[in-house]
């Protein structure tokens, strides 16, 4: 009887004591757990107060370029009309601007390509005194004609109607610009403004100059690992910029043609020239 007493588990009492078996195993869990904890809580206590470490790192850089011939010219082609009346000066205005868009579409522009971008109607006014300047010797003299005067009367002396066709000639005719611009002012544009050289499609330009840029980039990193011998991982950051340029010719009808143009007057010889297209790479490798 003595030695079935002993083998009965004190907590439930059940035979041969299979509760003291689970009990002492989660025993032996816990105190592994807790030493766990312990040995970490040291590990961590060596990085407490100390910065962590910097990744070794190379950035490299890399430039492209490419030339392209422009292949679309943005210009604009203003009428200003002055009149007494709104109604002359729109008339006037109007009849020169629909002449101009006519000579356009008649040259291989597209409808699509003409766009009205400026339509105003101003009044103009005069500052005047009735009489003239008074001579040097004090006496005024009456005239009938009305002299300026800055600080006389404002004195509204007619309207200023100004409208603006802006164009596009794309690839088909660009060699026709120099033409363009003598029948647009012949017509009775008597503003030309900024001529601008571009591409129709700058990304793709732009695709070309950036693809050799990474190449020259990526060539220099090889390079430079090769010299402090170490190994490239991978690439960790990485930024662009590029710059298509527009060229510009100001060109004024006033000066070359007169108020009104001169279908006499030899076209003016226009060349595009190339557009050169840049990109700059900026890429930074993890090293080993």
């Amino acid at each position: 009887m003595e030695n079935q007493n002993n083998n009965v588990c004190g907590v439930c009492n059940c035979a041969g004591g299979p509760c003291r078996i689970v009990v002492g195993a989660l025993a032996i869990a816990l105190a592994v757990y807790v030493a766990a904890l312990a040995v970490n809580a040291i590990k961590s206590n060596k990085y407490i107060g100390r910065q962590v470490a910097n990744q070794a790192t190379i950035s490299v850089s890399g430039d492209g370029e490419v030339y392209k011939t422009p292949d679309l010219a943005v210009m604009s082609f203003s009428v200003v009309s002055e009149a007494k009346t709104v109604a002359e000066a729109m008339e006037d205005n109007t009849k020169k601007m629909n002449a101009i868009t006519d000579v356009m579409k008649s040259m291989g522009v597209a409808e699509n390509d003409l766009q009205t971008t400026n339509f105003s109607i101003n009044p103009r006014y005069d500052y005047v005194r009735a009489t003239a300047p008074v001579p040097a010797d004090g006496a005024e003299i009456a005239v009938d004609e009305e002299y300026y005067y800055p600080s006389g009367k404002r004195t509204l002396s007619g309207y200023d109607v100004n409208q603006t066709l802006t164009i596009k000639v794309r690839q088909e005719n660009m060699g026709k610009i120099g033409q363009i611009i003598q029948e647009a002012t012949a017509s009775g544009a008597n503003q030309v403004g900024s001529l601008q050289f571009t591409l129709d499609d700058p990304d793709s330009a732009q695709a070309e100059a950036r693809e050799l840029a990474i190449a020259e980039a990526k060539e220099k990193a090889e390079i430079l690992a090769k010299q402090l011998n170490v190994k490239l991982v991978r690439i960790i950051s990485y930024n662009d910029g590029g710059y298509s340029p527009t060229y510009r010719l100001n060109y004024d009808a006033k000066q070359e043609y007169g108020m009104g143009g001169a279908a006499s007057v030899p076209a003016p010889d226009i060349q595009a020239g190339e557009s050169k297209i840049s990109m700059s790479v900026n890429i930074a490798y993890e090293i080993e």
